[in-house]
């Protein structure tokens, strides 16, 4: 069996701080083990740049790294589970082997959860929300890892958009609960981008406390999404400031984690915000 792993609120972060939920913003960097990324920063099977990539978004002051090696860009194509890993593993030995930062996996297979966690995983991050995979969920439980669940869908049809978004999202956390996945290991995300219209997707920006009743941690990625795209008229690499636009509301609304491709930009965009809205100072920090 795996190590049982620290708690999520256990964790220890940037600059050797423990996580501590309310205190600021955390920063998730997105690192892609794919050839087929929406955003065009997938690094395929070059382990080399995976590290470098890595120890980058450590010195820029990511919280967290989120590794994936199926992409879920529109229209993508599910890989084998033997692909999966071939792709994961070695990048993932190889970060976890030279960073000092916690790590999530982005997966949907079990397996490829369990292997992950096996190999220093502390997260695991499910875009289906345990509604494709629910074993997801007794993977967490056995091994102590924490639990991402995000919101998707099939289709953009909703009866009521918030409404039935929290009620999805706390289906999900009571199935987590019941295989034994303790209620502060669990993270929830909305899906900016998955079932839903840039229209949606916008809402779900401007209403996003609506996951407060939810008593979980939530997480948002809107980096670089096509919704931005549409506002801005911009390929995927020039949407920064979109990214940066959207961190600053969610935190505004919410948000603990953000899961984010532009680390330096958005590790600041969330200081100069949680200054406001949650009091954060920098250590050492005299005001005259």
């Amino acid at each position: 069996m795996p190590k049982v792993r620290t708690p999520l609120n256990e964790l220890t972060v940037a600059n050797g701080e423990t996580l501590t939920w309310g205190a600021r913003t955390y920063v998730m960097g997105i690192i892609n083990v794919t050839p087929d990324s929406f955003s065009g920063d997938g690094l395929g099977d070059d382990v080399s740049a995976i590290v470098d990539q890595a120890l980058r978004f450590q010195e820029e002051g990511a919280d967290i790294l989120d590794m994936g090696a199926e992409s879920t860009r529109p229209g993508h194509k599910r890989v084998s589970l033997d692909e999966e890993l071939s792709r994961l593993m070695p990048a993932l030995e190889a970060v976890a082997a030279g960073v000092n930062l916690p790590i999530s996996v982005d997966t949907t297979k079990p397996e490829v959860a369990r292997q992950a966690v096996d190999a220093g995983t502390v997260i695991i991050n499910d875009i289906w929300g345990l509604k494709g995979e629910p074993s997801l969920a007794n993977v967490a439980a056995e091994t102590g890892a924490a639990l991402v669940l995000m919101h998707n869908q099939q289709g953009t049809g909703y009866d009521d958009l918030l409404p039935d978004i929290v009620s999805s999202l706390q289906s999900s956390v009571t199935t987590a609960i019941k295989s034994g996945v303790p209620q502060g290991n669990i993270i929830v995300d909305p899906g900016i981008g998955f079932g839903k219209t840039p229209d949606q997707n916008l809402a779900v920006l401007a209403r996003l406390d609506a996951l407060k009743e939810l008593n979980c941690p939530i997480l948002v990625g809107s980096s670089r999404k096509s919704t931005l795209g549409l506002l801005l008229d911009l390929p995927p690499d020039e949407r920064v400031e979109g990214t940066a636009a959207t961190v600053s509301l969610a935190i505004s609304g919410g948000a603990d984690i953000v899961r984010v491709h532009d680390v330096k930009e958005m590790v600041r965009v969330c200081r100069v915000t949680d200054a406001v809205v949650r009091g954060w100072r920098p250590q050492g920090w005299k005001a005259t």
